[in-house]
């Protein structure tokens, strides 16, 4: 029986309607909230010039926090550091980078490892979805790059770092889109160079790729204060999917974009992982807002998890 037929019947038979039922309440949910201060304490956000990032960066503001943000723009973060720093009388530096370069990638994990300030919140929040396959300069996948890679790189590059500190709250904005990878990952096609490409399927991968590399991290940091968990960030209106034609975009603006909320619930949520008591020492998890849930089958299989870091290290030039 080969690999991927044999996967095909481990996930079948761990699927549970438990578990598929909970998904679907749970969307429902609203988020839990902590409305106490996070003031002077540095919170990095990539992503972070529209969108949840935007909402996600204010809430941190108005909350009393100091911000470094990661994003592609200089003219847009430049406004956002303006509009923060005078609305809110804190700190909010940036740095510029595009999250689908390799080279991007290691400069800013550089930067951040130098940083002589504790790292106390990293979001990775930076995405994309395309429906059409697109690789960057490096030959790789360009939605695997941007949601999966970025984040592998720099969280590699600040393990030392952020174990030094002896705390800090890594969040990763995954999504309940891993489930599009209902049968696991293709690892020997991670690029999609020999499947078809769809922009469900891309995406799917990319998530299942986060959270399956999110289990490796939290074996990493097992017993340094540092803890890393992944929340879908609920069914709310984002600008993702812009890179996109006009017929998808007209799709989005029409159909989607009515069924969804507004991101402030993804913002809440957030904060609350970020900083709640009640999220002190929660480690390796998946959050629906901020509602414990199991993910996919898929997503908990740890020898995959220990072969995609395999294959990753290379592929990220570490």
């Amino acid at each position: 029986m080969n690999r991927n037929l044999r996967k095909f019947f481990q996930y079948f038979g761990e699927y549970q309607w438990s578990n598929i039922y909970a998904m679907i309440k749970n969307g429902s949910l609203d988020p839990d909230i902590h409305t106490e201060p996070f003031n002077g304490k540095l919170v990095v956000i990539t992503g972070a010039t529209s969108g949840i990032g935007r909402l996600v960066a204010k809430k941190y503001a108005a909350m009393g926090a100091n911000l470094l943000t990661i994003n592609r723009s200089e003219e847009k973060s430049a406004e956002l550091r303006n509009e923060i720093e005078s609305e809110f009388n804190v700190q909010c530096d940036y740095l510029i980078a595009d999250l689908s370069r390799l080279e991007d990638m290691h400069s800013v994990a550089g930067s951040l490892a130098k940083l002589e300030s504790a790292i106390d919140v990293l979001i990775f929040n930076a995405g994309i979805y395309l429906t059409k396959k697109e690789y960057t300069p490096d030959g790789i996948e360009q939605v695997l790059a941007v949601h999966y890679l970025s984040y592998f790189v720099i969280t590699h590059g600040l393990l030392d770092k952020l174990k030094a500190q002896g705390s800090s709250r890594i969040i990763v904005v995954s999504s309940e889109g891993h489930r599009f990878a209902a049968w696991g990952l293709r690892l020997n096609d991670l690029n999609f160079k020999k499947r078809h490409y769809s922009g469900l399927k891309s995406y799917g991968s990319a998530k299942l790729a986060q959270l399956l590399s999110m289990l490796k991290f939290d074996d990493l940091f097992q017993g340094t204060g540092v803890t890393i968990n992944a929340m879908h960030p609920g069914a709310v209106k984002t600008e993702t999917g812009q890179e996109n034609g006009k017929l998808y975009k007209c799709y989005k603006r029409n159909v989607l974009d009515r069924m969804l909320k507004h991101p402030d619930v993804s913002a809440e949520a957030l904060y609350y992982l970020g900083v709640s008591p009640e999220m002190e020492g929660v480690s390796g998890k998946f959050f629906n807002l901020t509602t414990l849930e199991i993910p996919a089958p898929p997503a908990l299989d740890k020898e995959i998890a220990e072969e995609l870091w395999e294959q990753t290290v290379p592929l990220a030039k570490l």
